[in-house]
Parts: C-alpha cells; sequence; structure tokens
C-alpha cells in the first residue's frame, strides 16, 4: 500500500507535466488505471457530455440511462432497444491507448484496470479479464430486472431484429435490460470493493478520459490520493480533482497513452 503519511507529496515537480507523468510512472511499481468514455472515442464510441458527446447533442437521450425512467415507460424500453441495436461497440476496435494499458500490464506493474466503460475495448485490445473490473458493467450482456437471468446480448438483440421491440424475460417475462449499470442504481458491491482494494494500494493512480463526475467511481481518485498515491488526470476538459493531481495532461488520449507507457 501506498505511504498515506506522505499524502501524495502535494509540492509540484519541476517540468512539463508530460515529462513529470513519465518519470512518475517510470518509477512506480503498482499503478491503479482508471478509464472513462475518453479512452474509447478513438475507437468511434462517442462519450457523453463531452463537445461532441451523446448526451450533449442530444439531452433526451439521457432518459435511457436512468432505470426508473427505463422500467416504467415501454417507449423509453423500445428507444433503449433501438439504441442497442445501432450501437458502435459492436464494431468497434481498441485503439493504441487500450493497447498502451496492456504494455503496462505485461510489464506486471498494473495493479487493476478500473473502466467506467460498457464496450469490452479492454479485454478486446488483450487485457487480462481478471484485472479490468467493470464498475459500470458490460453492454456484452443482458440481464432481467426481475428474476436476475442473464445471457449474451445478442441473442436479446436477435429477437429485436426479429421484431419485438421490448423483449422480456424468457424464464419469467420480467424486464430485460443491458447489465450496465443505470442511473438510480447501485452498484455491485462486490465490485466496489475491489475497486477500492485497488485504489488504496497503488503507488500512481493513472485517471484517463473521465470527467470524474459520476461517483462512486470518482471517488477513487481523491481516495488513493488520500492513501497516499501521485495522481495522473489525462482528459480534454478539467475535472473536479485536478487540483490534486500531480500531472494534468490534455494530449488526445491515445497519443498520450503512447508517449506515457511507450518504452517504460
Amino acid at each position: 500500500m501506498a505511504d498515506a503519511s506522505r499524502n501524495a507529496d502535494t509540492e509540484p515537480l519541476a517540468g512539463e507535466p508530460m515529462s513529470i507523468a513519465r518519470s512518475l510512472i517510470r518509477n512506480a511499481s503498482r499503478i491503479t488505471v482508471l478509464t472513462g468514455a475518453g479512452i474509447s472515442t478513438d475507437s468511434g464510441i462517442p462519450d457523453f457530455r463531452g463537445p461532441e458527446g451523446v448526451w450533449t447533442r442530444n439531452p433526451s437521450a439521457e432518459k435511457t440511462s436512468n432505470i426508473s425512467q427505463y422500467l416504467a415507460d415501454p417507449e423509453i424500453r423500445r428507444l433503449s432497444w433501438r439504441q442497442r441495436l445501432e450501437s458502435p461497440a459492436w464494431t468497434a476496435l481498441p485503439n493504441d491507448g487500450h493497447r498502451a494499458l496492456v504494455e503496462l500490464e505485461r510489464q506486471g506493474r498494473l495493479v487493476a484496470l478500473l473502466t467506467q466503460n460498457v464496450d469490452g475495448l479492454h479485454q478486446s485490445a488483450g487485457s487480462d479479464p481478471s484485472l479490468v473490473v467493470e464498475l459500470h458493467g458490460t453492454i456484452k450482456k443482458f440481464r432481467c430486472w426481475d428474476c436476475g437471468d442473464e445471457g449474451p446480448m445478442q441473442a436479446a438483440l436477435a429477437r429485436v431484429k426479429a421484431g419485438d421491440p421490448d423483449p422480456a424475460c424468457e424464464a419469467c417475462g420480467g424486464i430485460l435490460k443491458s447489465a450496465t449499470i443505470s442511473f438510480g442504481q447501485s452498484l455491485e458491491p462486490a465490485v466496489v470493493a475491489a475497486a477500492e482494494r485497488a485504489a488504496t494500494s497503488c503507488d500512481v493512480m493513472l485517471a484517463v478520459g473521465t470527467t470524474l463526475g459520476v461517483y462512486p467511481a470518482a471517488g477513487l481518485v481523491p481516495l488513493a490520493w488520500r492513501c497516499g498515491a501521485r495522481v495522473v488526470i489525462v482528459n480534454a476538459q478539467e475535472t473536479p480533482f485536478d487540483s490534486i493531481a500531480t500531472a494534468v495532461i490534455r494530449v488526445p488520449i491515445s497519443r498520450a497513452l503512447v508517449e506515457l507507457l511507450g518504452g517504460q
């Protein structure tokens, strides 16, 4: 575990943010990574809150991510199923940023890869699934809200393609949704516990492509910092925790990760 007594040494280091971050990562033995939607934009999956984000361009689309509205309104569910059919996640490929994180794992210094993304691109890039903590679940599976039955999302989507706009659970007749965490849903306790262990046992917390505005995922960064980890943030926009970061990098994410992690 990182030394909590130094509380991340808030004195700034000299040098440009990229060189500072490279030095921190090069000398770290235990690195925990937190990724958000920004890492997948180079793979063709738009983020939610950025200038060209899904919810920025169409605020009403956010309704499909609210569990209360999803459960109460059949039209919201039908819209959600149409969106799932058309999701770019089905054709997206990992980008250089995803692959750079695989290289960090191969070096034996990755504690865990905590991701707010549901697209599975970290695993597609070659990240060990046992090191990937999917904080917000996965779009690759469906789950019944009533009985908990689950299966591959493509099986449910096949029913949508065949003409069922809101497929019910075949086991109990209940409401199906993707195995993702919607607004109003709690994260799985075991997932939260795994993420907190990773945050409290690293010497560098690298937050990539996340606005750090959604909890409890956002709280992992200050948690790591309080436990003595240095924080490096790579994001196009400001975050609430830029002030505790030793380095904040605004370079495009894929390029930044290649520069940060290549040849370490």
